[in-house]
C-alpha cells in the first residue's frame, strides 16, 4: 500500500513531475506543437497521418513512440521488483535520463530532428521509473490516470469509504509539479529555445546525485 512507500516518495515524484511538466511545455511550444511526456495525442496523430500518406510524418510519430519504449525498456533493464528501496539503481536512470535530454537539446539546437526522439526516450524511461511500487500506481510523465484515481477516490468517500491522505497528497504533489513544470518549460523556452532543455537534464543530475549521496549515508 502507499503507506509502506518512503516518506521521500513525495517530494522526488514532484520533481520528476516537475521536469515532466518543463520537457512536455518545450516539446509543446517547439517540437511542432507536439507532446512527448505521453502517446496518447502522437498515437493519435499517427493515426491521422497514416490517411494522409504522409510517410515522412508517419516515419516521425512511430519514431517517437518506439523511443518512449526504448526509453522504459532501459528503465526496466536497470531497475527490478516491486517495491521502492534504496540501493537500486535509480541514481543511474536519472544519469541517463540527463544524457537524452542534453542529446536532445544539442541536436535540437543543431536543426535536427532526431531530438525528439531522445526527448521522448527520456520521458519513457522516467515514466517507467516509478511505474507501480506496493500497489500505488505512480505517474509522473502525464496525469490522466492522476485524476482518474482522484476521481476514484472521491467516489469512494461519497460511500462512505476513508480518504487516504497520503495517496491523495501524492497525486495532489505530481500534479501541482507537472502543472508547475509547463509554466517553467514556458518561461524557459521563451528565454532559451531549445537549450532550456539542459535545465530539465540538470535537475536530472542533481537528483541521481542526492539520491546516491542519501543512499550512502543510510546503508
Amino acid at each position: 500500500m502507499i503507506s509502506q512507500l518512503p516518506k521521500w516518495v513525495e517530494l522526488g515524484a514532484f520533481i520528476l513531475a516537475f521536469i515532466a511538466g518543463c520537457v512536455n511545455a518545450i516539446g509543446l511550444l517547439g517540437f511542432e506543437h507536439q507532446s512527448v511526456s505521453h502517446l496518447s495525442g502522437t498515437a493519435t496523430l499517427l493515426g491521422i497521418e497514416l490517411l494522409s500518406h504522409s510517410l515522412q510524418k508517419i516515419l516521425h510519430l512511430i519514431g517517437i513512440l518506439v523511443s518512449f519504449l526504448v526509453g522504459a525498456s532501459i528503465s526496466g533493464f536497470l531497475l527490478h521488483g516491486s517495491t521502492l528501496k534504496l540501493g537500486r539503481h535509480y541514481d543511474t536512470a536519472l544519469f541517463v535520463e540527463c544524457v537524452m535530454l542534453c542529446l536532445s537539446s544539442w541536436l535540437l539546437f543543431s536543426g535536427s530532428f532526431y531530438g525528439h526522439f531522445f526527448a521522448s526516450a527520456a520521458c519513457g524511461l522516467q515514466n517507467a521509473l516509478a511505474t507501480t511500487y506496493s500497489g500505488a500506481i505512480i505517474r509522473t510523465t502525464h496525469v490522466t490516470g492522476i485524476f482518474t484515481d482522484l476521481g476514484i477516490m472521491l467516489g469512494s468517500i461519497f460511500r462512505g469509504e476513508p480518504l487516504d491522505r497520503r495517496k491523495a497528497s501524492l497525486f495532489l504533489f505530481i500534479i501541482f509539479g507537472f502543472v508547475l513544470g509547463g509554466t517553467a518549460g514556458v518561461l524557459f523556452y521563451t528565454e532559451f529555445l531549445f537549450k532550456a532543455l539542459f535545465i530539465p537534464a540538470a535537475l536530472c543530475l542533481v537528483l541521481a546525485v542526492i539520491y546516491r549521496v542519501y543512499t550512502k549515508s543510510h546503508s
